[in-house]
């Protein structure tokens, strides 16, 4: 009963803070704890129907546990049956993540780089921003991505297709393989 109440306080404190944000949700979202969630102005988020969030130690305890994290100064799309747990997704440009996706817990998604590479602007008082380079990330209908994964800018991961667990992933992973590593490269095909 307890554990119940929990979670509908969790849900309660989540979708407020998502309302605050202008997330655009549906309501049958579950959250196990309360995310960090910050939408800059002209950004957005979108989160379909069936999207579950695991946020704290007690929902998911896979180590180095942390809220999840929303930060959108692009358009993140979030569509249906999604599930996360821990995980940071950071949009400067564009995120989209299709329906029937698992994302492991601890798992980070960048579309930008944060920084200029060329040093003189990462030296510069204050820092140019000007040439920090973004590029939208796609991540299809029935992926799984093994937590503590890193999915980088410009990245489009295929259809149905698995992440190990600790992958980086820098480039595009086809429809129906299985990739893994550092960086990750293909293991097999999906029978």
């Amino acid at each position: 009963m307890l554990n119940k109440i929990r979670i509908a306080c969790f849900d309660y404190l989540s979708k407020r803070l998502l309302r605050k944000n202008g997330v655009k949700f549906a309501a049958n979202i579950v959250s196990r704890g309360v995310p960090y969630v910050k939408v800059y102005k002209g950004g957005s988020i979108t989160i379909g129907d069936n999207f579950k969030m695991n946020n704290n130690f007690a929902a998911n305890i896979i180590g180095r546990q942390q809220k999840c994290i929303y930060i959108s100064k692009g358009s993140l799309i979030i569509k249906d049956n999604v599930g996360i747990s821990s995980t940071a997704i950071i949009c400067h440009n564009a995120i989209t993540i299709g329906n029937n996706v698992l994302i492991g817990g601890n798992t980070v998604i960048y579309d930008t780089d944060f920084h200029s590479l060329d040093f003189k602007d990462r030296n510069a008082v204050p820092e140019i921003v000007a040439n920090i380079k973004t590029a939208p990330v796609v991540i299809n209908d029935n992926v799984f991505i093994g937590a503590h994964s890193i999915i980088l800018k410009g990245v489009t991961v295929g259809k149905n297709s698995i992440i190990g667990a600790g992958s980086v992933v820098a480039r595009n992973i086809p429809e129906n393989e299985i990739w893994a590593g550092n960086p990750a490269k293909k293991i097999k095909d999906i029978a």
